[in-house]
């Protein structure tokens, strides 16, 4: 009887998934046979760019989820916890395979770069941009972490901040009333209620995939120039070959025999969640669902994922190494020095993994990149470097947010043991 309820779950799930597949491919269709027509800046005809509501109404309706779901979910996991020691092994090791992970994403762009280089003759006539004032690093700093207000909190713009407060707050309420207070249990109450607000949201996906990709293709179907595609042809295959290759060595190396089976299992939802609304918080909601499918423990996985919606980036350190290399090409400037290869990666993850949870942290990480690499024509890259971060950005969240519930089998290796998958799998057996 369980056996079967199980393989109507499964059928259940890979309906829902053809769906939304098909959704994406319809609307694709639909974008393409209608595009947006403009003369100049003025937009002659909208084309399918009309149905791009259907797509924000749902990204709208997640991120007013999200915030609740994210600092319920945080500091409940931590204010429950009976150790908080684990809570902080499991923040440490999450930080610092964020960071590893994004520094080999860099690395494998650095390699592809030199061998297929994405703009072969240098751009001779470039008009000049203009570039608004950059924020100063003291006041970076303090946007990293906090806002002016409390009220600030409620807005997904300060998903970083939201989540320092959060981990603050189950602290106290740990170190306060304790694991078993009302307000404890109250917090795990919440983040489970708002889990299900999710699966009524979710319902509505189908429709809002194909207003998200009518809209795309109308958008760019038509606008993408040689230079631009040619960075596009290297890039989107690059990031389905990293979640083929990348993704099993680090499932495998986290959990060990059967895991990378267990991963292709439960990949999918969240990488076509994060690939239909480009927004790796949207996804949390769907990688929390799988992580607990899998068998992670919710504490890992309660970390882990807000965490990483927020700092692991490895989609946008290929992007980076990308944007980098596309302007060494435009400026006609070497790409051979090492020095300057390992001062990419540093910026790479600087900006990827650090600047991703500040507001408008992409178009702060584009400036520092542009600022340390192309002082002289800063006015020229970053327009430039803007425009190609909003080409690629559909599959760099892809493999930013569908890599937060690939990291959580890491980070479980160190916090449960080696051997966490196989007891969960055995535990599942004898359910």
């Amino acid at each position: 009887m369980s056996n079967q309820l199980n393989k109507k779950s499964v059928a259940r799930n890979y309906a829902f998934l053809a769906i939304m597949l098909g959704s994406m491919i319809i609307g694709s269709l639909v974008g393409w046979f209608f595009p947006q027509v403009k003369e100049g800046d003025e937009v002659v005809q909208a084309g399918a760019t009309v149905l791009k509501p259907l797509g924000t109404l749902f990204l709208n309706m997640m991120f007013c989820i999200v915030v609740p779901m994210v600092f319920s979910s945080i500091s409940g996991s931590i204010a429950t916890m009976k150790s908080r020691k684990r809570a902080g092994k499991i923040m440490g090791t999450t930080i610092l395979t964020f960071v590893i992970t994004g520094a080999i994403a860099a690395v494998i762009m650095i390699v592809l770069m030199k061998l297929i280089p994405p703009v072969l003759e240098p751009w001779s006539d470039l008009a000049a941009g203009e570039v608004d004032n950059p924020i100063s690093i003291p006041d970076l700093i303090v946007n990293f972490f906090t806002v002016s207000d409390f009220s600030g909190l409620l807005s997904r713009s300060a998903m970083l901040p939201l989540i320092v407060f959060s981990v603050l707050f189950g602290f106290g309420v740990n170190l306060g009333p304790g694991p078993d207070s009302l307000i404890a249990k109250f917090l795990v109450s919440l983040s489970e209620a708002m889990m299900k607000v999710v699966q009524l949201v979710t319902y509505y996906a189908p429709i809002a995939f194909f207003g998200f990709f009518a809209d795309l293709v109308a958008t760019y179907g038509s606008q993408i120039a040689q230079d631009y595609a040619r960075a596009l042809a290297v890039y989107y295959p690059l990031c389905f070959i990293y979640i083929f290759t990348a993704f099993p060595l680090f499932a495998w190396f986290g959990g060990g025999k059967g895991a990378v089976r267990e991963m292709f299992r439960h990949i999918a939802r969240p990488a076509i969640t994060s690939l239909g609304t480009c927004s790796s918080v949207a996804t949390i909601p769907t990688n929390m669902e799988e992580a607990e499918a899998t068998g992670i423990s919710k504490d890992v996985s309660e970390i882990v994922v807000p965490l990483g919606a927020t700092m692991h980036m490895d989609g946008s350190c290929f992007s980076c190494i990308l944007k980098i290399s596309f302007l060494f090409g435009v400026f006609g400037k070497p790409f051979d020095n090492v020095g300057d290869m390992v001062l990419m990666v540093l910026v790479a993850v600087l900006s990827s993994v650090g600047m991703s949870g500040v507001p408008g942290g992409g178009y702060i990480g584009e400036f520092i990149m542009c600022s340390v690499f192309f002082p002289d024509q800063l006015a020229v890259a970053y327009p430039i470097a803007i425009t190609l971060g909003n080409l690629v950005d559909p599959p760099a969240t892809m493999i930013n947010s569908s890599g937060d519930y690939v990291v959580s089998y890491m980070v479980s290796r160190f916090v449960d043991g080696k051997d966490w998958f196989q007891k969960a799998m055995a535990a599942r057996k004898n359910a």
